[in-house]
């Protein structure tokens, strides 16, 4: 297998604009408060994950006498019966942790306070906690002329800036570590981990020995930690998994890559958040969109270079996915045919695959 090695980034720590982004991200998955910046106004920021009234009352000290306001995506709006072409500020002055959870997350609720939209500055703190994997909603408040005495300094990062750091990070891609494991299947295989910017590994699993000469058998695997490692019956993730190793030993070899993209890539928490909201009557797309998200959060860039980096530049992708094939051939990466993997059709997962066809546009025969 002959990897190209990528090439590290210019400079120690890149430019200013990404390393404030990406100290802001770190700050953001710490649940601490960060400071976005933006033309005529400065906002304390605070992300609505994991928030409870001892945090909320916290933030709400350090931000006085600015009032708070609670920033949800366009697709909750829509779940709150509001249609707006962008993310809105909704005010929560009167509200307590639960009730900020509840008109982040639940169903049947109807948003009565006077909304506005989301300035430049408040966008782009959304845009970054989506990159966190926790809920895109945001607390807010604008201090703007204001000195904080924090003990600590805080974070800051210009909104222009958040625009370009998830690309940019994208392309920030090295090989940790690899190694050779033995197969069950009696096939080779080489275990090959990428690092990501933002702290995800992806792995790519060269199976036999695939001549790179001509197009590679290979399959995008999205993780599924309940369906490839414990058997979920309400998805087809295991046994598409399964059937992509059986096929890729009928082919002599191949490559899988394992994206660190669980649950259509809004993350673990909110895909048993996702499930949650099924049990109670949504399909996949409405419960995601519900939460704030798009139906489907995945972006196949980071796919595309790790394949680069294997010299995979042709292929055969095995799926049954068109933004797959859309994602990869608008990267570059070359598809000169595509294999199906259908899953059996079950009182479980009949459903999703149903959804998974009719709204997502999978080709399935379903």
């Amino acid at each position: 297998m002959n990897i190209v090695r990528p090439r590290s980034a210019s400079g120690l720590f890149g430019s200013k604009d990404y390393t404030d982004a990406s100290r802001a991200l770190n700050e953001l998955q710490a649940r601490r408060p960060i400071r976005v910046d933006s033309t005529g106004e400065a906002l304390l920021v605070l992300p609505v994950e994991g928030l409870d009234d001892r945090r909320l009352t916290e933030f709400k000290e350090l931000c006085r006498p600015a009032g708070l306001n609670l920033v949800v995506t366009q697709q909750r709006a829509l779940a709150l019966g509001i249609k707006s072409p962008a993310p809105l500020c909704v005010p929560i002055s009167e509200m307590n942790a639960a009730l900020i959870l509840d008109l982040a997350t639940e169903t049947k609720i109807r948003c009565t306070a006077e909304i506005r939209s989301a300035t430049p500055a408040a966008i782009a703190a959304v845009k970054l906690v989506k990159l966190t994997r926790g809920l895109p909603a945001v607390l807010v408040a604008d201090v703007k002329g204001r000195t904080l005495d924090l003990g600590v300094p805080i974070v800051a990062v210009n909104a222009g800036a958040v625009d370009q750091f998830a690309v940019e990070a994208a392309n920030r891609l090295v090989i940790a570590s690899e190694a050779s494991i033995p197969l069950t299947s009696g096939m080779t295989s080489r275990f090959v981990v990428f690092h990501d910017a933002m702290g995800a590994d992806h792995v790519a699993i060269v199976v036999g020995a695939p001549d790179y000469k001509q197009p590679v058998p290979v399959r995008l695997h999205s993780a599924c930690l309940t369906g490839d490692v414990f058997g979920s019956r309400r998805c087809d993730c295991g046994e598409q998994l399964r059937l992509a190793m059986n096929q890729l030993n009928c082919l002599g070899g191949g490559v899988i890559l394992y994206l660190a993209q669980e649950g259509r890539g809004l993350g673990l928490a909110n895909k048993m958040r996702a499930y949650e909201l099924q049990d109670r009557g949504l399909d996949t797309c409405d419960a995601n969109t519900t939460l704030g998200f798009d139906d489907d959060e995945r972006d196949y860039g980071t796919a595309a270079l790790m394949l680069k980096i294997l010299n995979c530049s042709r292929i055969l992708l095995l799926t049954n996915n068109p933004s797959k094939l859309d994602g990869l051939t608008s990267a570059g990466i070359e598809i000169a045919a595509r294999i199906p993997l259908e899953a059996p059709v079950t009182p479980h997962n009949k459903r999703y695959l149903t959804t998974k066809a009719v709204r997502s546009g999978h080709q399935l025969s379903i």
